[in-house]
């Protein structure tokens, strides 16, 4: 596995449009080679007969199934805490700026 060097780290940078600082750069090229050389290690290791898993332990769902009750609320009911509504639709503020 190849190096990672300080003119890669910056072109990284600048294609995810973070600027660096030279010490910063530095910092990273270092960090981000410890990464490459642990990766490298566990590729060593694992084997074609190891399949790979997203999780050490099997996961399953442990929330009960959608149902659907009886208690419905009406648009008013739902709609009656709300600071402001229009019609049977909540009113919420923008949150985007100007430059959206």
């Amino acid at each position: 596995m190849s190096e990672i060097n300080a003119e890669q780290v910056a072109h990284l940078a600048n294609l995810a449009r973070i600027a660096l600082t030279d010490e910063e750069i530095e910092h990273l090229t270092a960090e981000l080679g410890q990464i490459m050389q642990a990766v490298e290690q566990v590729s060593r290791v694992a084997t074609p007969d190891v399949s790979p898993t997203s999780h050490p332990i099997p996961l399953q769902n442990v929330f009960r199934d959608d149902v659907v009750g009886d208690n419905v609320l009406t648009a008013d009911e739902a709609l009656s805490g709300a600071p402001e509504r229009d019609g049977d639709r909540f009113v919420v503020s923008a949150i985007l700026g100007e430059e959206q």
